[in-house]
């Protein structure tokens, strides 16, 4: 696949493209979407052959797919992150967000708190307090631009109360892959408190050069009868549409709680989410993956290079993900008036950073999954806007 060919998603219905202008106000016909976490990409071509292949049959009756989904589910971390799974420790949710929810539902009480590392993806806040819990904010230390975790600020805060703690591994939005004994430290601390572990690796595939993403089961086995783990191939192969995610439970104990509260609720897969995975798991997949890395590890030196350039302007260095976090805190500017340089001036649509919690207010998110001609459209604006610092 050429990742240059221009693909225009306006007027798709595509939740990045025609909902910036009633979200940011940027206009739909000349503004940039670089928010939401999904890419201007076509999926794999295994994953389109084989929706073609359904769709020709025509027929979308009850499907079991399970052996060859799970299957190449098992194919897939063993190859990739030499990790060895159970297809009975896999259970399909309508994506991750769903995942996390039911675990929260499966695993803690209306009340309890819930650690989270902040700045963090934004939904898990939304879904722990939408459940009742309580967030219970631990934040993120920014040491010259790269985040990192202070366990004995964490530990002073504990009350007890808390029940959980949700891990972004590899981090969005910082795009920090965490070292093995960064992991070890998070597996220490949950034990240390008695939390369930709950480890989101949905941007485990998408790591540059120079860096290792460890799964947390590799990294310390002690912690398998408290940990969840969250996988899917939606931002791999940019299928999130197909809502379509696993929660990998290695501990008997809690994969028996977690069925039973997925049968109390009757939870199912679809059909189409999980042949699309099963097709995306694949060694033809594997190598579009691999493309689709070199292209973006491209697209993120373009961007960091323009933002560089510009006066009061930081984007952290990108370890992982398509998701770039700049920091504009040295312009010296309020939030609204950077903010509105970006959306109003530049029309360039990003993440605001206070919807990722505490540490996140002077930020904003933007996506680098898309054409280089965007990229390099997107940055020729943002310079223009903050042309006065130059």
């Amino acid at each position: 696949m050429n990742f240059d060919d221009p693909i225009d998603r306006r007027g798709t219905n595509s939740t990045k493209w025609d909902m910036m202008e009633p979200l940011y106000g940027v206009p739909a016909d000349t503004g940039l979407s670089m928010w939401v976490a999904d890419t201007d990409f076509q999926a794999p071509a295994p994953v389109l052959s084989k929706l073609r292949e359904m769709t020709d049959h025509g027929v979308f009756g009850y499907t079991n797919l399970d052996a060859t989904y799970k299957g190449a589910i098992q194919w897939w971390m063993q190859t990739r992150h030499n990790w060895t799974i159970e297809q009975d420790a896999i259970f399909t949710t309508t994506g991750l967000v769903n995942g996390v929810g039911l675990c929260l539902d499966t695993f803690t009480q209306p009340g309890d708190g819930v650690v989270l590392f902040t700045p963090v993806y934004h939904a898990f806040a939304k879904v722990i307090r939408a459940s009742g819990r309580e967030v219970v904010e631990c934040q993120l230390t920014n040491t010259d631009g790269r985040y990192e975790m202070d366990f004995d600020a964490y530990d002073a805060m504990m009350t007890g109360s808390e029940k959980m703690v949700i891990l972004c591994s590899p981090h969005n939005p910082g795009g920090r892959v965490w070292t093995r004994e960064e992991l070890q430290g998070v597996a220490d601390f949950a034990k240390r408190h008695d939390l369930i572990l709950l480890s989101d690796e949905i941007h485990h595939d998408l790591v540059y050069p120079g860096n290792t993403h460890f799964p947390m089961p590799n990294v310390d086995p002690s912690i398998i009868d408290r940990l969840l783990m969250l996988t899917a191939p939606s931002k791999t192969f940019n299928i999130a549409g197909l809502h379509t995610g696993q929660v990998i439970i290695p501990d008997p104990k809690l994969r028996a709680r977690f069925a039973a509260r997925m049968a109390a609720l009757s939870v199912a897969s679809n059909s189409v989410g999980q042949a699309a995975t099963a097709a995306a798991y694949s060694p033809e997949g594997a190598e579009w993956v691999d493309a689709q890395l070199a292209y973006l590890d491209a697209n993120r030196q373009v961007f960091d290079a323009a933002i560089a350039k510009i006066p009061g302007l930081s984007s952290m260095k990108l370890e992982s993900t398509y998701l770039a976090w700049v920091d504009f805190t040295d312009t010296g500017m309020e939030r609204a008036e950077f903010t509105d340089r970006v959306e109003q001036t530049a029309q360039v649509a990003a993440n605001h950073g206070t919807t990722f919690g505490t540490g996140g207010e002077n930020f904003l998110r933007f996506n680098l999954g898309t054409q280089r001609a965007r990229i390099e459209e997107a940055c020729e604006r943002l310079t223009a806007a903050f042309g006065d610092l130059q």
